[in-house]
């Protein structure tokens, strides 16, 4: 083998995928910058950018589907949990197949965004300084091109696999694009395929996107419509404060303030019984606020947190289900990505759904660290030392106010939810490469960036093309019909609350939060206020059996996320983690049927 050969044919597509990772940093970074300087020029000069949001709504498009390509790119779309049991031979088969069905509806989904663009181009509207929209929106058809090739690359390691994986998707896609007339026939067909190809492992965005597709095709309504519906849901004015929430949360988990927030805590609490546990819980509740996933806080500070419980004393097996489970509080907690993305598809005020998050984050929070403090062996107490507690706090402070960051700037009205968020990320990169040099600016930031949009765009192309199957269940009176049936069969508040537990449970085990609120919030909401339920409670009701869901057993994903951490066979982490997933079961049973838990706090207030 020529092995200078090599290297020349792989430098280009290395410097490609540099390239790429550059955007990302330069999109992440230009998201951040403008709303921080809409800010300043309005405290200096009494002056703002003209059309500033709508700046910044498109610069989220285009983070986010490039992000998704670069998701695609490394194979980190997301798929349901349920793959992962697939091993072997028929790991590489369901591989080539749902690859090929995937990179299908992406095509798809293609084409339909140019009917989009090409309508909006034929209507010679313009967003701000002149700028035609369908140039802004040129994205959206740049990123589906993308994933589709990559998606293809993947369905097979060898050419005569990628000539049969191109010879499907040629036919297929033609077939599927004429098929408009006769739509209504196969769109049942064509959902139970994608079902099937969901199980085995297919990117839930193509399994969402094409069974928005196809059902909406069905009642005759164009395809453009599901490229209309993404289009509108990512440039949300309020949407652009998740991804710059993401970045602040990111930054922190690579740099060290995570070993000084678990010192300031020891410090602080871990001379007392229990302390330990009382760390692990506040470190880890404080990372899944701001990453917005429990899984990411338990792969940060996992390395942390078990060697300090060990040291307490702690049996293993009670440590990894400590801290496996320790993390999901947060996520009820401003400024987590699921609680803002709750308000924005809830149509609820995100001040008001923080507020809600408050007691049952103290409440889920409480149960793990009681667990923890009765699991803990007795130990001769620590004397309490003045002087590392101080030094402890001397060396996070920047870290410990970060909270205080987006309250303030919401609290005091200077600032809206996107221009808090830019704060936010604008004080964690001031503090993790300026103050505490634990990042550098031109070699980690870009990284991070760059990282962080790939996470972002996952996400927002799943909730781009769930609104369209949203749109579908609108259309098709889903909700209306699920209300009337509801009435009628259940009766009962008490026993729908049962029900809609029983029903968040199950999802939260196989589906990611984010769709799971794309597709399920529209139906759900008008069902709780049949059943007299206000949006803020079942918002918190939602998040919470979501989250519980991440620890069921065996599908849970913290369960897959603690496996990979601690190279831990997932049924030893299912024995670790079960009575922890009894004691937060009854939390959340608390949370729903106590709503003044959720709305306690909002009517003192307001």
């Amino acid at each position: 083998m020529n092995h200078a050969g090599t290297l020349q044919a792989t430098r280009p597509l290395g410097a490609a995928f540099a390239a790429e990772n550059g955007l990302l940093a330069v999109l992440f970074a230009l998201t951040v910058a403008v709303p921080l300087a809409e800010i300043g020029l309005r405290a200096t000069l009494r002056v703002g950018i003209d059309g500033v949001g709508v700046i910044v709504q498109h610069l989220t498009l285009a983070l986010g589907m490039f992000g998704a390509a670069a998701a695609a790119r490394d194979g980190r779309l997301l798929t349901l949990a349920l793959s992962g049991f697939i091993k072997g031979r028929a790991a590489t088969a369901a591989r080539f197949a749902t690859r090929v069905v995937a990179a299908s509806v992406t095509m798809l989904l293609l084409l339909s965004t140019f009917d989009f663009i090409s309508a909006e181009r034929a209507s010679g509207s313009a967003l701000v300084y002149g700028v035609p929209v369908w140039i802004a929106e040129l994205p959206l058809l740049a990123g589906y091109a993308l994933i589709a090739w990559r998606l293809f690359l993947q369905s097979s390691g060898t050419l005569p696999g990628r000539v049969l994986a191109a010879a499907v998707v040629i036919a297929a896609v033609p077939w599927l694009r004429f098929m408009a007339p006769h739509a209504d026939a196969i769109a049942l067909p064509a959902v139970a395929v994608l079902v099937g190809a969901a199980v085995l492992g297919a990117p839930i965005f193509a399994v969402i996107g094409g069974a928005a597709l196809f059902l909406l095709l069905g009642r005759g309504v164009p395809a453009a419509a599901v490229a209309v519906d993404h289009y509108s849901l990512v440039v949300n004015p309020s949407l652009p404060a998740i991804p710059m929430f993401t970045l602040a949360g990111y930054l922190l988990a690579e740099s060290r303030a995570p070993q000084r927030l678990i010192e300031v805590f020891d410090a602080l609490f871990g001379g007392f019984r229990g302390g330990a546990a009382l760390v692990t819980v506040l470190a880890c509740t404080f990372f899944t606020s701001f990453t917005g996933a429990s899984g990411v806080t338990v792969l940060a500070l996992g390395g942390l947190a078990l060697p300090l419980l060990l040291a307490n004393g702690y049996a293993e097996k009670r440590a990894l289900g400590l801290v496996t489970a320790a993390g999901l509080p947060g996520t009820l907690l401003l400024p987590a990505l699921p609680l803002i993305l709750y308000a924005i598809i809830a149509g609820v005020s995100i001040e008001d759904m923080f507020l809600a998050g408050l007691l049952p984050t103290l409440l889920m929070a409480g149960i793990v660290t009681a667990w923890g403090m009765w699991n803990q062996p007795r130990q001769p107490a620590k004397l309490w030392q003045p002087g590392r507690v101080r030094a402890a706090l001397g060396a996070a402070k920047w870290e410990l106010s970060v909270p205080l960051v987006p309250i303030a700037a919401l609290a005091s009205g200077l600032a809206t939810p996107v221009e808090s968020a830019a704060l936010t990320a604008l004080y964690v990169l001031f503090v993790t490469s300026i103050v505490q040099r634990d990042l550098s600016l031109t070699r980690d930031v870009p990284r991070v960036m760059a990282e962080c949009g790939l996470i972002i765009g996952g996400i927002l192309l799943i909730m781009g093309v769930a609104l369209g199957l949203t749109d579908f269940l609108v259309d098709a009176e889903v909700p209306g019909r699920l209300v009337a049936w509801a009435k009628e069969t259940i009766g009962s508040k008490w026993v729908f609350l049962l029900a809609l537990n029983l029903l968040l449970l199950a999802a939260g085990c196989v589906i990611e939060i984010y769709p799971a609120i794309m597709v399920l919030v529209p139906i759900l909401v008008p069902l709780g206020a049949a059943f007299g339920m206000n949006p803020l409670h079942l918002g918190i009701v939602f998040l919470a059996n979501m989250e519980l869901g991440y620890l069921t057993p065996l599908v849970g994903l913290n369960l897959f996320f603690a496996a990979y951490r601690f190279g831990k066979p997932v049924m030893e982490l299912f024995r670790a983690v079960l009575p922890l997933f009894v004691a937060l079961a009854a939390g959340v049973l608390l949370i729903t049927y106590v709503p003044w838990l959720s709305t306690g706090i909002l009517g003192l207030v307001k």
